[in-house]
């Protein structure tokens, strides 16, 4: 019976490996937004052919004690992008569609991951 349970475990192990170790490819185009720099002024940046299935945090507003989040994104990309609130892809979430036009200044982001489908 441990053997059996053993082997479950092993076989469903290799497979997650397998499915995490498939490479991840970058998604093609731009993924810009607006943040308000040190300064305090709007400034304007962007990811360039960002990689799929990688949480990104945007660099610019990492620290949410330092900094308002980034908002107004908008995915240029050929990829999915799924935005959230918080860094390292947690708190809340939204999808944008590829090539889709500027969300709006109201949606908030720190962090975003590319995907091929929703």
């Amino acid at each position: 019976m441990r053997l059996r349970h053993a082997v479950t475990a092993a076989c469903g192990a290799l497979a997650l490996t397998t499915v995490l170790a498939a490479p991840a490819h970058a998604a093609t185009g731009e993924f810009g937004y607006k943040f308000v720099g040190f300064s305090g002024e709007e400034q304007s940046a962007a990811l360039q052919a960002p990689q799929s299935g990688v949480c990104i945090t945007i660099p610019e507003v990492a620290d949410p004690a330092a900094s308002a989040p980034a908002y107004a994104p908008h995915n240029d990309t050929d990829a999915w992008a799924m935005v959230f609130t918080e860094p390292d892809c947690t708190g809340d979430s939204w999808t944008l569609k590829p090539a889709g036009r500027p969300a709006s200044d109201r949606l908030k982001l720190r962090s975003v991951i590319f995907f091929d489908r929703p």
